[in-house]
């Protein structure tokens, strides 16, 4: 029986539940025919990783997340890793499938993801390692500042940050010290230790050739859109592709931030940018 002829048996009371059960439960049982991803958009988080996701996705050749297709992550590297590589396959098209794309559109079919945890979270460099060593990564990097800023006004958008922005950094470290990866206080509250970036890079440095890995300012991204969307196309192995618009997806303005905590997050990141632009031999507005 198909999974068409499975669906039509689906009862209308929480059918939309069921129904991604069996394709969930689909995917397991296929997920010797699902190749795993050839790239990840790994961070950083408030970088432009949903804008990136949303223009990759629009090219022909990269197919969509199965059967979450309205998401861009599967979680599996932090969240989801004792779920283990059949239901982690189970997220990507068959071989079939890429086949059948690869045929209407002439030329090579790409699937990836996008987390942005998966460059904060420490266990996550070695997993990919293991699983993909030859995984190429996407990596966004933008000023730790307006990050820091940005993620703070996400979480409190969401209801989850009760503190004002300044009183949020003061609280980190208490906040967190005790947090494991897997704890929500180390995703929700980790405003500043995100910002260090080469801190969170190095095992990503120490496991992969420096040809896997793409830096991006997200500056320069939000910048140029198009020019930036073409330099990763050709760095994941896709044929050149223009998009009709390069909407930002996921936008929150760094505006109101208190100039005294600005110039404080300012001076601190300091030297944690120089040497970043120092180990990757780059050049970042926000490091100079």
């Amino acid at each position: 029986m198909s999974v068409k002829d499975k669906l039509k048996g689906v009862a209308p009371a929480g059918a939309k539940e069921q129904v991604r059960e069996l394709l969930v439960r689909y995917g397991e049982r296929t997920s010797d025919r699902r190749p795993l991803p050839d790239f990840l958009v790994i961070g950083t988080k408030r970088g432009g990783t949903t804008s990136l996701w949303n223009y990759l996705i629009q090219h022909p050749l990269v197919p969509r997340l199965f059967p979450a297709w309205n998401t861009k992550t599967s979680h599996y590297f932090e969240e989801n890793w004792s779920r283990g590589e059949a239901w982690y396959r189970s997220h990507f098209p068959t071989d079939r499938q890429r086949a059948a794309l690869e045929r209407k559109h002439g030329g090579p079919s790409k699937v990836g993801e996008a987390a942005p945890l998966y460059m904060f979270h420490p266990e996550v460099p070695g997993r990919v390692a293991e699983l993909m060593p030859q995984a190429r990564m996407i990596v966004l990097l933008r000023d730790p500042v307006e990050r820091a800023f940005s993620h703070w006004k996400e979480r409190r958008g969401e209801g989850v940050e009760p503190l004002g922005f300044r009183e949020a950094l003061a609280a980190e470290e208490s906040r967190t010290a005790t947090a494991k990866p897997d704890d929500t206080a180390f995703d929700w509250y980790s405003y500043r230790a995100r910002g260090r970036y080469l801190e969170h890079l190095e095992p990503w440095l120490a496991r992969f050739d420096r040809s896997q890995l793409l830096f991006v300012a997200s500056e320069t991204f939000y910048r140029e859109p198009a020019q930036t969307y073409a330099q990763i196309l050709s760095f994941v192995g896709l044929p050149a592709y223009e998009l009709p618009a390069y909407d930002v997806f996921n936008d929150r303005p760094s505006k109101g931030m208190d100039d005294d905590v600005r110039a404080e997050l300012t001076a601190y990141y300091q030297p944690y940018n120089a040497a970043l632009a120092d180990r990757l031999s780059m050049r970042f507005s926000w490091a100079e």
